[in-house]
């Protein structure tokens, strides 16, 4: 809250107080209802991402996306209809603030920069929870699933080679797209928050990186290499396995 308005906002409290009170009972009144909303900021995050376990916001109504919770630019509109399949909207929730009374969650947003973080309304959204979570090592080529802190499996794939390497960072699944028949992005491409840090525009749209199947040329490069443009590539078995596990918003790991 800024200064001005805390103060229009304590003006209204003390003039509730009334009269006759001593001048030393209405400054600690005063003192009190200054120091409350401290005190409820500094209460655990409900929302908070830890390694156990994601919140997850579905867009539920047209809203925008600002810098900071409750006020700044804004950095994008967001719609209830994501933009390639028509699917729902649904982000990684990072944290959450309260500003006002009113909840406020910063989201993991699909445009870049790969860092993207910009706060909504959570009573524009619908919240819940997964358990799962992807990692994926760039120096082994290897994505680790786990589920509630916990490794359930481990496999192969091919990453970004070194002149287009896979980006490092926190990201979310964005979007599952079906891919057509001879594909050779095999069945599935689960587009990630992540963006190539080198190509500007290549397969889906500005740079976009996904984790998908292998058919056709791309079936030339053994899983365990780096050859890839920066997607993530897997047997089509677990592509498919993923896409039913990891829903919108799954948090993604990159790491070296």
């Amino acid at each position: 809250m800024s200064d001005s308005r805390r103060r229009g906002a304590l003006g209204r409290r003390s003039s509730l107080i009334p009269r006759r009170l001593p001048a030393v009972v209405v400054a600690a009144l005063v003192a009190f209802a200054a120091a409350a909303p401290a005190r409820a900021a500094s209460a655990p995050d409900p929302y908070r991402l830890t390694p156990e376990l994601a919140h997850l916001a579905r867009v539920v109504a047209p809203t925008r996306a600002l810098a900071g919770p409750g006020e700044g630019p804004t950095l994008m509109k967001v719609s209830p209809l994501a933009e390639w399949g028509g699917g729902e909207v649904q982000y990684l929730v990072l944290r959450s603030a309260l500003v006002d009374g009113e909840r406020w969650l910063e989201v993991r947003l699909p445009q870049g920069p790969n860092t993207a973080g910009a706060w909504i309304r959570a009573d524009l959204t619908r919240i819940t929870t997964t358990p799962w979570r992807v990692e994926i090592s760039t120096t082994d080529a290897e994505v680790t699933v786990e589920r509630g802190g916990l490794p359930v499996v481990s496999f192969a794939a091919v990453v970004g080679k070194p002149s287009t390497p896979t980006p490092r960072g926190l990201f979310a699944i964005d979007e599952p797209i079906r891919q057509p028949a001879g594909s050779e992005l095999g069945p599935l491409a689960l587009f990630l928050t992540a963006h190539s840090r080198v190509l500007d525009d290549y397969g889906g749209g500005p740079g976009r990186i996904a984790i998908h199947g292998r058919a056709g040329p791309l079936l030339a490069d053994p899983l365990g290499s780096h050859a890839s443009h920066g997607c993530i590539r897997v047997a089509n078995a677990r592509v498919r396995w993923l896409a039913r596990i990891a829903v919108n918003g799954t948090p993604v790991e990159v790491t070296s």
